[in-house]
């Protein structure tokens, strides 16, 4: 079986999916054929898209071509790190443990509950007047 020189990971993070493609390179990101700090514009959602590549240091030593969809720009943020994360996992055995100890193996489950019947929101009620 031939040697890949490309890792590919797939994150998700509410209703974000994306799929990330990772090679080793002189540490470009793209994010659906734009760069990423074109894409992602706050301060904290670039840091959440790096942050798997600084648990390993590998910050300037992979080039990252993600493509991601749904959610919100946070979500997004955090569905390719999450992507990322999988893939350095599997571009090297011994990432796995840090990046699992770091938190960022475990896909985040949290969603937004649903409005209930009878209520003005999930747990919120509508106002009660005793009188």
């Amino acid at each position: 079986m031939p040697e890949t020189t490309t890792f590919l990971g797939t994150g998700r993070r509410k209703t974000a999916i994306a799929r990330v493609r990772l090679a080793p390179g002189a540490g470009r990101i793209t994010v659906n054929g734009r760069d990423w700090q074109e894409y992602f514009v706050t301060r904290d959602q670039r840091v959440t898209v790096r942050q798997a590549l600084g648990t390993v240091e590998g910050v300037e030593k992979y080039d990252i071509v993600a493509t991601v969809h749904g959610g919100g720009p946070q979500g997004q943020a955090d569905a390719v790190r999450h992507g990322v994360a999988r893939a350095l996992a599997k571009s090297d055995e011994t990432f796995g443990p840090k990046l699992r100890e770091a938190g960022f193996m475990t896909r985040d489950s949290r969603r937004k509950e649903r409005k209930k019947y009878g209520q003005r929101g999930a747990r919120a009620r509508f106002q009660f007047s005793k009188r």
